[in-house]
């Protein structure tokens, strides 16, 4: 009977400890109603170690898929630890983790149709960030609210709809770390979008891996930097190109990648 319950003991321990949260004590979480959408948005918030000291402002990184960042619990595939990276450089950055819609995802991170899976609502994402969530989060914390300093970073279709979101807002977002992008969403409306762009002054960061399990990721960032590079002198340095050895489509590519792509960034 000892024995048992002995087991019954350790069975509960190891299953607590197993969901306990490993975001760190700068996260917190908020919700907010999201009209532009019809639903509401739990919001992730990573704060600088010494934020409650000191009085200064701090530039902003609006980032897709929230519940991937800080917590391995709310993580299907393993967390970035952006909270823990961050932390040990002493980053002087605010963090917003928007959680994706679920089932939603995929139209709130595309902004055209595909007739295969659907999507095209990125505009409504997008103005849910820019209209609501992003006058939210000046009100509340002390950001520095100008272009310079906020950045738009996601992977995959956040990776995507983050390149977008510069074109759509340049006067909003003047950074983007562009993981993985999905770019073959819309190709054809991407390719007509840019031939449409006049001007494009955004800092990038491009990242993917050379295993992704498709050759398209990499033709197709290529093809968007290129574009890029048509639209500024590239002695500027304002955007970079990283492909990783053996990096596939996952979040440990992405987790691998942060620290610098923040660093190049900022």
């Amino acid at each position: 009977m000892k024995q048992i319950l002995t087991l019954l003991f350790l069975f509960v321990l190891c299953t607590t400890n197993a969901q306990k949260s490993t975001a760190s004590k700068q996260v917190s979480t908020f919700t907010i109603d999201a009209p532009q959408l019809n639903t509401s948005k739990k919001i992730w918030v990573y704060l600088p170690k010494n934020y409650t000291t000191s009085t200064k402002k701090y530039p902003v990184i609006y980032m897709h898929d929230g519940q991937n960042l800080f917590d391995a619990t709310t993580s299907a595939y393993g967390e970035w630890n952006v909270d823990e990276t961050l932390d040990s450089i002493n980053a002087q950055v605010i963090v917003i983790g928007i959680e994706h819609g679920g089932d939603k995802r995929i139209d709130e991170l595309t902004p055209y149709k595909n007739t295969k899976y659907g999507g095209g609502k990125a505009d409504d994402y997008l103005n849910f960030i820019v209209k609501t969530l992003k006058p939210k989060v000046d009100a509340t914390y002390r950001t520095k609210t100008n272009t310079k300093n906020t950045a738009i970073m996601g992977s995959s279709l956040g990776g995507l709809v983050s390149f977008y979101a510069a074109i759509k807002y340049p006067e909003v977002f003047g950074k983007v770390g562009c993981f993985s992008p999905s770019f073959w969403f819309g190709r054809n409306e991407i390719n007509d979008l840019l031939a449409q762009t006049k001007e494009f002054h955004t800092k990038v960061y491009f990242l993917c891996g050379d295993n992704e399990g498709d050759d398209d990721v990499i033709r197709d960032m290529k093809n968007v930097e290129r574009w890029v590079n048509t639209k500024r002198c590239e002695c500027k340095k304002l955007n970079k190109e990283v492909i990783v050895k053996g990096g596939q489509h996952n979040e440990k590519l992405w987790r691998h990648s942060f620290k610098k792509a923040y660093l190049w960034l900022f």
